[in-house]
């Protein structure tokens, strides 16, 4: 208790390098909190939005496909076979064909992957609904980003062509049918949804298939020559970006505590070298060294606490906010997995490993220069000699 309140005493004397030292350390809680948070509540939506756009419970794939590689696009197709014709009724799995071709927006050339899609599927939340319509037409439907690439609106027709199964260059019209929102750009860049068997019967590719998106109730594993790919295989891109901005996170928080960390060692040194009469008395008082380095220490290690009740004045409702409302950053084409509202979250967890590493690290700070008063000699200390 003696510590506590001469802590206290000090901390309070101090003044305005006190609160100067508790704002920058309150800054550095909630900094490394908040960006914690947004990756923490980024995660999770990523990984929903990719499952229920795209891979749903994963994904069969025809051993020639690469999604890397269109060129691979030309000879990855083959027969969907009876045993999968009967779970594609079932609605257990959907076949997707994937071909190379060019759409000429308003004469403009843009390559382009034509994908036939069943508009019945219930899979994922690509509007497939939509392709059905008016027999003499194509309908497709495209995402956002698509749609701003190609500067076409929802019933725009559009020029395209493709190769079929024997190389041959064909071309038709098609008409945009409907333009979906979609936080998966792999969904929507440079991609044209159209009906699965108006696709194979351009091509010449019937009963044919590039790959299946299974339902999460599909444990077949690899059916002939088609291939399992898991949902951790189909999102390993995303969980390594995920674990990259971690790390950057971490160097830029390190660095940010670190400006924190010295202010305190500073403040440290120089209280140390203006109160060596003060230590003296405390000395000669019958206090052991060891006991005023463990009173300086906790002076130290108290910035950090005094920091965390300021950061949490202005740090609580902040969180509650962004946790109810979210952080809007636009759709935009970045090229991530990313909705438009991402909505942090900041657990327990988080929140208690993060005073546990500034209040540690604040306390070996302060006990570093207060190491030296353990050499101190009293007398010298009581007539103001240097250390």
């Amino acid at each position: 208790m003696i510590a506590v309140k001469l802590a206290y005493r000090n901390l309070i004397g101090a003044g305005l390098r006190t609160w100067l030292n508790v704002a920058v350390l309150s800054f550095a809680y909630v900094v490394i909190i908040f960006h914690q948070g947004l990756i923490d509540g980024w995660h999770p939506q990523g990984l929903r939005s990719i499952t229920e756009w795209e891979v749903a419970g994963g994904q069969l794939w025809h051993p020639a496909y690469d999604r890397y590689d269109p060129i691979t696009l030309q000879d990855a197709h083959g027969l969907i076979g009876s045993d999968l014709e009967k779970l594609a009724k079932d609605g257990k799995i959907v076949p997707v064909l994937v071909v190379q071709g060019t759409a000429y927006p308003q004469g403009r050339l843009q390559n382009i992957l034509l994908k036939g899609i069943n508009p019945r599927q219930c899979l994922i939340k690509i509007p497939t609904g939509n392709l059905t319509g008016d027999s003499g037409k194509i309908n497709a439907v495209i995402g956002t980003r698509m749609a701003k690439s190609m500067n076409v609106n929802k019933g725009d027709a559009v020029f395209i062509r493709w190769r079929d199964k024997n190389g041959t260059f064909d071309a038709a019209e098609i008409r945009i049918a409907d333009i979906f929102k979609c936080d998966v750009p792999t969904v929507d860049n440079g991609q044209i949804w159209i009906q699965l068997e108006k696709l194979q019967e351009l091509t010449g590719m019937t009963s044919e298939a590039t790959m299946f998106i299974v339902s999460d109730s599909y444990k077949g594993g690899d059916s002939g020559i088609w291939k399992y790919k898991d949902v951790s295989f189909l999102t390993r891109e995303f969980e390594e970006l995920i674990q990259t901005k971690k790390g950057g996170g971490m160097m830029l928080q390190g660095i940010l505590l670190f400006i924190a960390l010295i202010t305190i060692f500073d403040t440290q040194v120089l209280s140390i070298f203006r109160r060596q009469r003060e230590i003296g008395t405390y000395i000669a008082f019958g206090l052991t060294r060891p006991q005023v380095v463990g009173l300086f220490t906790f002076e130290g290690a108290a910035y950090s606490i005094l920091a965390a009740l300021a950061g949490a004045a202005y740090g609580i409702p902040l969180f509650i906010y962004l946790y109810m409302h979210g952080i809007s950053f636009g759709l935009g084409d970045m090229g991530l997995s990313i909705a438009e509202t991402m909505y942090p979250y900041y657990s327990l967890k988080l929140v208690i490993t993060t005073l546990i590493v500034v209040i540690g690290a604040a306390t070996i700070v302060s006990y570093l220069p207060a190491r030296k008063i353990s050499k101190m000699n009293p007398t010298d200390a009581l007539r103001g000699k240097h250390l």
